[in-house]
């Protein structure tokens, strides 16, 4: 008989999203008339930039001919494509990133989670409470943690509560950790951080022979020019971070599918005899074995970002995203709810009111507003009592949302 792996069993009963497709599937079928808006899953609702559709269907064209048509590609990504990224993402703020050092993959949430692959079991890894569940439990299915306790929280992680009462930026660890997941713009709070907080997160990781997994998934996002865009803007970060950044919101990609992950080659980790090995060869094997690259097609969509056209483009698409955390942050307010993030970010975390959990005011706003979020306790214990709504949806959707919720809370 084959045997499975166990630790899957011990995940809490069903990953946060699905559970909230079940809820809102089971009123939709008793509500058929409902118009529900969901606000929950971070997915874009506007159409691929047209640089990058137009880009898309010359290369569609190139692999219809024989003297133009590709097959598999470089795993790590084609080389005109990561020189674009280095010398536009990086370069140009000042970051010593290379194109050798960026890998082209198909999705920052695979990526955080695949990393692990090159790391031993014995880590001590940190995460944020609240956090992107994704980090948790993908640590989970690989045999690093415990049981989880009756609040959600595994044994064998280090929790590191972020509330308003620390900016939801969480504080630096008095044990030695070896492995820390920061995500900022956050998600789900929305919170930023200052060049001077990640300073201190670098020199903890550099003092502690510590990793940084750095998630800058939403780093378009960012309007302020006084905060960072890439830990990489940070002295001393190539010595102990690894980025992962993705074009899923910023260029619409979330049903096209590409990202990247950044691995300096000064990056180092300890194997069992206690020497130093270069963490970017392992992850160049690690990809080269299991991964087959990107295809073409996607490639050439996602260099037309960086043309004149495509950064107008991607620019406007976040710009629109942005109006609509806007509103959804003044018009929360003007009801009475405390909320926070939606500024330099595409998340609004919202304070639930009249003592709700997170999971009763999920069900009020679903069967009394038919909207659709979500609830902060799934993102772990420190975020039950919060909520977080989406800015990705259209405008008319996002106005006509805060108009029902407005009415139903509105004192």
């Amino acid at each position: 008989m084959a045997t499975i792996n166990d630790n899957y069993l011990k995940l809490k009963a069903g990953y946060l999203f699905p559970e909230i497709g079940r809820r809102v599937n089971a009123f939709a079928d008793a509500n058929p008339d409902a118009n529900i808006i969901r606000l929950g899953i971070g997915d874009v609702t506007e159409p691929l930039p047209d640089a990058c559709r137009s880009a898309m269907i010359r290369a569609v064209e190139e692999m219809g001919d024989r003297a133009s048509f590709r097959g598999y590609g470089p795993e790590q990504g084609y080389a005109w494509l990561r020189e674009k990224i280095a010398a536009h993402d990086f370069q140009a703020r000042g970051c010593d990133i290379d194109a050798s050092e960026i890998f082209i993959s198909d999705g920052s949430k695979c990526d955080t989670g695949n990393i692990l692959d090159i790391f031993g079991n014995n880590n001590t890894i940190a995460v944020t409470d609240p956090v992107y569940p994704v980090y948790v439990d993908t640590n989970v299915m690989a045999g690093h943690t415990g049981e989880a306790n009756d609040r959600g929280e595994y044994g064998g992680l280090v929790y590191l509560p972020i509330s308003a009462e620390n900016n939801f930026t969480a504080e630096i660890p008095t044990e030695k950790v070896d492995l820390i997941y920061l995500c900022f713009p956050n998600n789900p709070t929305g919170a930023t951080a200052s060049k001077e907080h990640l300073q201190a997160w670098v020199d903890y990781a550099r003092s502690n022979g510590s990793i940084l997994f750095f998630d800058a998934a939403y780093e378009a996002f960012i309007t302020d020019p006084e905060l960072p865009h890439s830990i990489y803007e940070i002295e001393g970060a190539r010595e102990c971070a690894i980025e992962f950044r993705s074009f899923s919101k910023n260029a619409g990609f979330t049903g096209t599918r590409c990202a990247l992950t950044v691995v300096p080659k000064s990056l180092t980790g300890k194997a069992a005899d206690g020497s130093d090995v270069e963490l970017w060869k392992l992850w160049n094997r690690r990809q080269s074995t299991k991964f087959n690259g990107v295809s073409y097609i996607v490639q050439r969509g996602t260099e037309a970002v960086y043309s004149p056209e495509g950064q107008a483009q991607t620019k406007a698409l976040v710009n629109f995203y942005l109006e609509n955390a806007k509103i959804i942050r003044e018009q929360l307010t003007v009801a009475g709810l405390k909320v926070y993030g939606g500024v330099n970010a595409p998340y609004v975390w919202v304070q639930t009111p009249q003592g709700l959990s997170s999971w009763d005011f999920f069900d009020k706003l679903l069967h009394t507003c038919n909207v659709v979020g979500t609830p902060g306790s799934g993102f772990g214990a420190a975020g039950e009592g919060y909520f977080r709504i989406s800015a990705f949806n259209s405008r008319e959707n996002v106005e006509e949302a805060m108009q029902r919720i407005t009415q139903t809370f509105r004192v």
